[in-house]
């Protein structure tokens, strides 16, 4: 399948057209770079409204990428908003010297304002496998319109302004950024490409679903991990815990979130079969906090948790249901497993070492320190706005600002069949102790998708696994750093028709492999040695 942005030839501007093939591979391999230096990019060129863009930057580079040494042409572009006091959108364009025809663009994480690293592999990708940029792909990225400030990807600033927010919020920067990037190709090396992929997680995850909601033939192949795809609806459930957990000896602070943490593994390791420190039978794990209530319910120290604090990690843990409706549809967020926001090993994403207050310290939570930048540069659009004044149960005033912003945030589209039609092929993937965004969400998506699509229909083109153990983008020390070459898997599945079969991750850290499962499978042991992926089978329903 070849579906890309065609031009009458490689250097007029021309409408930018998607779902055309472009002419037979008549051009070069090794990208022309110095000359497109100052090149000027046509609004024409771009489907969404822009005042066009502009070359910055243009240089060969050598740089050793996945174990081999990769010459690149460097290329920075600046879009031009149409409100002149918008940021612009910045993008890195990398055209290798030795092309494969196939392109790749990266999505972004948090609030975005930085550039990702062009020459980085996809989500969850395996260390030993060769990059995009490594394996000939021009790759391609950009700050989805604005630019951060010292706190980096929790910087909601550009929020106040209305261009910058639907580039980030709504996608429109990917469009766009899609668009240019691929004028600079056809300029840089005289063809389009013969395939279009996507790749990101987190933010990136909910853009991957982005383009192939809102732009079914943009891409032949995406790869969306751990998506926050239902971003207000999370932000709200962010903020109620943040009110719930900011309440007088209701934060659990790092020991007792340890405690909780060891609580949970003691109680669920070993429903799938062995001790491992992975569970994953979830839904054979049962917990309840108040085994590790204090004395009366009052806080006696680190081997317990007062009543507060059990209310405050049950919160956590449960769905929750905002009693009024907003524009996206949606009715809640269903919550994160008690061992995800427990994990002491990762406390920035999960609970966070502080209690949430105003101001927010940057020692709590990073979902904490998000709702917060969504509240003073979203929703009030006041930067001396305290969070905390804003309850999501009742937000008053506010309601018709969180009702607006759910339509842009919420990319919530699961009739997928026009991505399938085109020949899109889609590879959905999560960890089931993601500390920041709840793979129970991304349950929910999948399901939806089958209810609407079909189950048939929807394993023509689509595959969602969950990766026991692993937490939001392996960070810190999870139980399970979960790796996978996907990007084959995905490559073998566009370009051969072949989808992927029974795969395997493995942790780096320790060689350890387990069966990925499609969902909701999750690996059960068997017998022989607990380190390797054969020792399980896949298993459904609970212990």
């Amino acid at each position: 399948m070849s579906r890309m942005l065609a031009l009458v030839t490689a250097v007029v501007s021309a409408t930018v057209v998607f779902g055309q093939s472009p002419a037979a591979a008549t051009g070069s391999t090794a990208p022309t770079c110095a000359e497109l230096a100052g090149t000027a990019i046509p609004p024409g060129a771009i489907s969404l409204p822009t005042r066009g863009g502009r070359v910055e930057s243009a240089s060969l580079v050598t740089r050793v990428v996945s174990g081999r040494t990769v010459e690149y042409c460097s290329v920075g572009a600046s879009l031009f908003p149409r409100d002149p006091s918008a940021p612009d959108i910045r993008l890195q364009l990398g055209m290798p010297v030795g092309w494969n025809r196939n392109t790749m663009m990266f999505g972004g994480g948090g609030y975005n304002g930085t550039i990702p690293d062009i020459a980085q592999n996809v989500p969850f990708g395996r260390p030993d496998s060769p990059t995009p940029l490594a394996r000939g792909y021009a790759t391609y990225a950009s700050d989805s319109g604005h630019q951060a400030g010292p706190t980096g990807s929790l910087d909601g600033s550009f929020g106040r302004n209305d261009e910058a927010l639907r580039n980030f919020a709504a996608g429109d920067a990917l469009r766009k950024t899609h668009d240019a990037a691929l004028y600079l190709v056809r300029r840089g090396y005289g063809a389009g490409p013969d395939r279009t992929y996507f790749a990101g997680g987190s933010t990136g995850g909910r853009e991957a679903l982005v383009v192939a909601q809102r732009w079914p033939d943009a891409f032949d192949g995406v790869i969306s991990a751990y998506p926050a795809w239902n971003n207000a609806a999370e932000i709200l459930d962010l903020g109620y815990l943040a009110h719930v957990m900011s309440r007088p000896g209701a934060f659990p602070g790092p020991a007792k979130q340890t405690l909780l943490y060891n609580s949970v593994m003691a109680a669920c390791d070993g429903r799938d079969g062995v001790e491992d420190r992975i569970i994953s039978n979830l839904g054979g794990c049962h917990f309840d906090p108040r085994v590790l209530r204090c004395p009366a319910g009052a806080d006696t120290g680190p081997a317990c948790l007062s009543d507060p604090q059990i209310a405050s990690v049950t919160a956590a843990s449960t769905p929750f249901r905002w009693p009024y409706r907003i524009a996206s549809g949606e009715r809640h967020y269903p919550g994160f497993p008690f061992l995800s926001g427990a994990d002491m090993r990762t406390p920035y994403l999960g609970f966070g070492t502080t209690a949430p207050a105003n101001p927010m310290p940057a020692t709590s939570a990073y979902g904490f320190q998000y709702w917060d930048q969504w509240v003073k540069h979203f929703l009030t659009r006041d930067p001396s706005h305290s969070s905390l004044e804003v309850d999501p149960r009742r937000p008053g005033k506010w309601l018709p600002r969180i009702s607006y912003l759910s339509t842009v945030q919420d990319r919530n589209n699961v009739d997928l069949r026009p991505f399938a039609r085109a020949g899109g092929r889609l590879i959905l993937m999560h960890g089931s102790a993601d500390e920041l965004v709840s793979h129970r969400s991304t349950n929910d998506y999948y399901r939806r998708v089958l209810a609407t699509v079909g189950a048939r229909q929807t394993d023509a083109f689509m595959r969602y696994y969950v990766a026991p153990g692993a937490n939001h983008a392996n960070f810190g020390a999870p139980a399970f750093a979960a790796t996978w070459d996907s990007l084959s898997a995905l490559e073998r599945w566009v370009q051969n028709g072949q989808p992927p079969a029974r795969p395997v991750v493995q942790d780096p850290r320790d060689g350890r492999t387990r069966p990925l499962c499609e969902y909701p499978g999750w690996p059960r042991y068997r017998s022989g040695d607990p380190a390797l992926a054969q020792s399980f089978g896949c298993a459904q329903g609970t212990a």
